[in-house]
């Protein structure tokens, strides 16, 4: 523990903030601004500068992305056609009627409906 004697006082501690005071803040500011000629690291998206880009990368960007959505309409195309044809089981829905449509067909095609 400090005893009274080791303190500064306040005064004295005042004077020396006050003193400190520009060099505190020149360190601060430091890091803020980049120097314009000074090459930036990696950077999230919002904080890079923007880049007006020409019209030919727009409209390369452009195409791109109308094959991506073409494909994609392609693909979901075909995998509905191929849903089609569907398969009578997969027609009846849950196991309990699977096992029941079993059982009927299972007397449909005995002779048990004779006795």
């Amino acid at each position: 523990m400090s005893t009274p004697e080791e303190q500064p006082k306040p005064g004295e501690a005042l004077s020396r903030a006050h003193a400190a005071r520009a060099q505190m803040a020149a360190a601060l500011d430091e890091d803020q601004e980049p120097e314009p000629d000074e090459p930036l690291g990696w950077q999230p998206v919002w904080k890079r500068p923007r880049k007006p880009k020409s019209k030919a990368a727009k409209k390369q960007e452009l195409r791109k992305q109308r094959q991506r959505l073409q494909d994609a309409g392609r693909r979901r195309l075909a995998a509905a056609q191929s849903r089609r044809p569907r398969s009578r089981q997969n027609r009846i829905g849950n196991a309990a009627a699977r096992r029941d449509a079993r059982a009927l067909s299972r007397v449909r095609h005995s002779n048990a409906w004779l006795w």
